[in-house]
C-alpha cells in the first residue's frame, strides 16, 4: 500500500496516462484524412480521462465535486473505447491492439467506479489516501 499525495501517485491515473500515450504514438500512423476526426477525438478523450482524474483529486474536499469529476473521467474512458472501435472497423488497429486497449479502459473504468462508490473515504480530510494491492482504500 502506498500513500497517495498527488494525483500522479494514483494507479488509475498512471494507467490512463500510459494508455493515452500509447494511443498517441499509435495514432501517428493513421491516415492524414483522419487528423481532424478520429485521430483528434481519440487523443482528446484519452487525455481527458487523465485531466478529469487530476481535477477530481484537487476537488476531493467536496464529495459531490469529486464524484462528478470521476464520473466525467469514466465517460471519457467510454468515449475512448468507442473511438477505438471505429479505429478497429477502419483497419487502423488490429483486433489484438483493440482488445489490449479496451481491457485497459475497462480496468480504468472499474477503478473509477470503486472510487466513486467510496468517495467519502477519499474525501476524508483527516485521513491519508492509500492504494492497496487490489482495491482503492483510505487509511484513517
Amino acid at each position: 500500500m502506498g500513500i497517495v499525495r498527488h494525483f500522479r501517485d494514483l494507479r488509475v491515473y498512471k494507467e490512463a496516462f500510459n494508455a493515452a500515450m500509447h494511443i498517441f504514438r499509435y495514432s501517428k500512423k493513421w491516415p492524414a484524412e483522419e487528423r481532424f476526426s478520429l485521430t483528434d477525438q481519440i487523443r482528446r478523450s484519452s487525455r481527458s480521462v487523465c485531466e478529469q482524474i487530476a481535477e477530481a483529486w484537487r476537488k476531493r474536499r467536496y464529495t459531490a465535486h469529486f464524484r462528478s469529476k470521476l464520473t466525467d473521467a469514466d465517460s471519457e474512458a467510454a468515449e475512448t473505447q468507442s473511438w477505438l472501435e471505429f479505429a478497429l472497423a477502419c483497419g487502423y488497429i488490429d483486433q489484438d491492439m483493440f482488445d489490449q486497449l479496451d481491457k485497459v479502459y475497462e480496468r480504468i473504468s472499474g477503478s473509477l467506479v470503486v472510487m466513486i462508490d467510496q468517495a467519502e473515504k477519499w474525501c476524508v480530510l483527516s485521513g491519508q489516501a492509500r492504494e492497496g494491492c487490489g482495491e482503492y482504500d483510505v487509511a484513517e
